[in-house]
């Protein structure tokens, strides 16, 4: 799944290209893929992008002329895929990964495509970001200039889950998923499975500064990457996610993986769980 590093570096690569441009068509190709219906989709057609935003995992393509948002959110297998041209010939709905299209007025615009059988990509048009319920849910972003080290603390306060759950709630903080925040917990030495409560303070800030430097760093290897080129620059650059069975870059120790009912966690047992291996995420105790 597209966390802050490559949603932003997404953002970047289509201010790039679709500021200033007029949208002449937008075509949706899987019935699901649109959660507004009010305003049409049609409404976006003779306007021009004036900017796009982040809000977490969300892009946010802005037509201000129309005072509209086309809100996108890629899910687990959701892509966007930069095209200079398209064939003459309109896809044919419900065929392939293709689930939306947006064409712009010097031929060149982009697809959203969705990998799979389930089908989780969203795209919203609306008048305000915060007329879509995920956005308007969502936690202060871990790259805020105003979100330091003591604002972490106080939404870590009074929280009973473990870390690696925390930091993948959307509601406290947007925009880290499964991948990064195996990441961060790797870099701060924590085991994923560490209870909120028993962090100290020198322990919040080290996952502060493991968080702000893992995700600066991502999203600078991602930064100038052509959009098509992003998830393999996002696997190239981790270290323990993905990597099972791999020699952990920092201790050669053997990176492990925990696995659930829909994902996985990877962790280096030396660096992360005082050597200790974590065979089964429903049998093993919480590491203190």
């Amino acid at each position: 799944m597209p966390e802050v590093p490559e949603v932003e570096a997404l953002r970047e690569f289509l201010d790039g290209h679709l500021v200033g441009k007029e949208i002449v068509r937008v075509l949706p190709l899987t019935v699901n893929v649109l959660k507004t219906y009010d305003p049409p989709l049609s409404a976006l057609e003779g306007s021009t992008v004036t900017s796009v935003a982040r809000f977490g995992k969300y892009l946010d393509i802005v037509a201000a002329d129309a005072g509209l948002h086309l809100a996108v959110h890629l899910a687990r297998a959701g892509w966007l895929r930069w095209k200079d041209t398209f064939p003459p010939a309109p896809p044919r709905p419900g065929k392939g990964p293709l689930a939306l299209r947006v064409v712009l007025a010097e031929g060149d615009g982009f697809d959203l495509t969705e990998a799979g059988t389930t089908k989780r990509l969203a795209v919203h048009l609306v008048r305000d970001p915060s007329d879509v319920p995920g956005i308007e849910r969502l936690g202060p972003d871990p790259l805020d200039p105003s979100f330091d080290r003591d604002a972490l603390a106080r939404l870590l306060d009074g929280e009973r889950r473990q870390i690696k759950g925390a930091l993948r709630d959307q509601r406290l903080i947007a925009g880290i998923g499964n991948a990064y925040s195996d990441e961060i917990l790797h870099a701060a030495k924590m085991s994923p499975f560490k209870p909120v409560k028993n962090l100290t303070e020198e322990e919040i800030t080290l996952l502060y500064d493991a968080m702000r430097a893992t995700l600066t760093e991502a999203i600078e290897r991602s930064r100038g990457v052509a959009a098509g080129r992003l998830k393999a620059e996002k696997k190239s650059g981790l270290r323990v996610h993905g990597r099972k069975g791999e020699p952990c870059p920092v201790c050669g120790d053997t990176i492990r993986e925990v696995s659930f009912s829909d994902s996985a966690l990877q962790y280096c047992p030396t660096c992360q769980t005082g050597g200790k291996p974590l065979a089964d995420r429903r049998l093993s105790r919480l590491l203190k």
